[in-house]
């Protein structure tokens, strides 16, 4: 055999091995994708299921667990099970970043989705970017969850920021509000509703007349709420969440002080509206999106409150639609992507939705490759009847 044939030979042969071993390379190259398996994908969430916060993280978790449960009994996504993982962080930073530390290094999620708490997700934002995990649509509405734009980065909701400054402009100009306070919590959430009400104010030309701030889990507001009417406010807005609202309103009306109070998307919540005595009353809140009530005549919000009870035995509440809602958007992008399930594939499906709406006639949600953040949308909304009835049908801006 010539010198030629022989090389020829051994290049046919490499060729050969080389396509025994291709499927091989590809399937190690398919298990390189974190949190994805032939027939798996799991999906973690860290939220509040037993801290201050747990009335909206629980029922979020139970919304986004019944989307993926349904999707599973149907056959799954491609041919894969979605495994939902859920941690609790109780509402305090160490625990979220314990919680998620688990869920990045021991169950090794793909994604997570829900994540609740605004400084709990800026301190573990660092650790998935590193991951290179994507947060899909934490449950909450500060800038940071988009801002700076971060390709594992995706925000659902307007603003803290926006909500804040589109109330103060509302009650400023359509109800004739001159003497604007400001009450909130002292962590990064507080802090982003706070710079909304400033920014507004001072657009206006005019300043926040008392400011004060507090701690999550302070129960006292009577010094707090005095300041207040010493400096004749004749609107309160709150960075609060769901208890330090509840006792705001209770306090305000144990004074004789029929001040407007008005929130945000923390606050809007059924346990807000529906606290005992009738004191949260004409509470104002803003929203991303508006609550239906089961009795709501849209046949799917009908059918999902019907599944939800029979999966939990209570009702969901606003954060239990806005989870319902999240677990779907994700669901239509992972069939969207289909079998070939990767980190970027998953990116680029997520950044291709447009327009997309939810059961619950929600504002659409949009991302793209250079814009993560898929609404700016603020409803308000009142307490009415231990009920939320929307102010005005229309999103409000500033």
């Amino acid at each position: 055999m010539s010198q030629i044939s022989a090389i020829r030979r051994r290049s046919l042969l490499a060729g050969s091995a080389s396509l025994l071993f291709a499927p091989a390379i590809i399937g190690k190259a398919r298990a390189a994708t974190r949190g994805v398996s032939d027939s798996e994908i799991i999906i973690g969430m860290m939220t509040d299921l037993s801290g201050v916060t747990a009335v909206q993280g629980s029922n979020a978790a139970k919304a986004i667990r019944l989307a993926f449960d349904t999707a599973n009994a149907q056959g799954g996504i491609a041919g894969r099970k979605i495994r939902f993982i859920v941690e609790d962080d109780e509402y305090l930073v160490p625990k979220a970043v314990q919680a998620m530390n688990k869920l990045l290094n021991r169950d090794n999620i793909f994604i997570a989705v829900g994540c609740g708490g605004t400084p709990h997700v800026d301190a573990v934002a660092p650790s998935m970017v590193e991951k290179q995990v994507p947060n899909v649509f934490p449950l909450t509405c500060a800038r940071s969850m988009f801002e700076p734009f971060n390709r594992y980065k995706f925000g659902q909701f307007s603003s803290y920021y926006d909500q804040m400054r589109s109330a103060v402009k509302y009650f400023a100009e359509k109800r004739g509000k001159k003497t604007i306070g400001m009450m909130y919590q002292d962590t990064d959430f507080g802090k982003d509703n706070f710079a909304g009400a400033q920014a507004q104010v001072a657009a206006m030309g005019m300043k926040l007349a008392a400011v004060t701030a507090h701690r999550p889990t302070d129960t006292d507001f009577n010094a707090a709420l005095q300041v207040m009417k010493d400096a004749k406010c004749d609107v309160i807005m709150m960075g609060t969440i769901v208890k330090d609202t509840t006792i705001i309103c209770q306090t305000a009306r144990k004074m004789g002080w029929d001040v407007d109070l008005v929130g945000q998307f923390a606050s809007y919540s059924t346990a807000v509206a529906e606290a005992p005595g009738g004191a949260v009353e004409g509470f104002y809140s803003m929203s991303p999106a508006l609550y239906r009530y089961a009795d709501d005549p849209r046949p799917k919000v009908q059918e999902f409150f019907k599944a939800y009870r029979a999966a939990y035995g209570i009702d969901p509440n606003y954060l239990g639609e806005a989870g319902y809602t999240q677990a779907l958007f994700v669901l239509d992008v992972l069939r969207k992507v289909g079998r070939d399930l990767t980190t970027d594939s998953f990116i680029a499906g997520m950044e291709s939705m447009k327009d997309w709406r939810d059961i619950f006639d929600g504002p659409p949600l949009s991302l793209s490759a250079t814009d993560h953040h898929a609404s700016n949308q603020s409803f308000l909304s009142v307490v009415k009847n231990a009920r939320w009835v929307p102010v005005v049908e229309q999103p409000l801006s500033f």
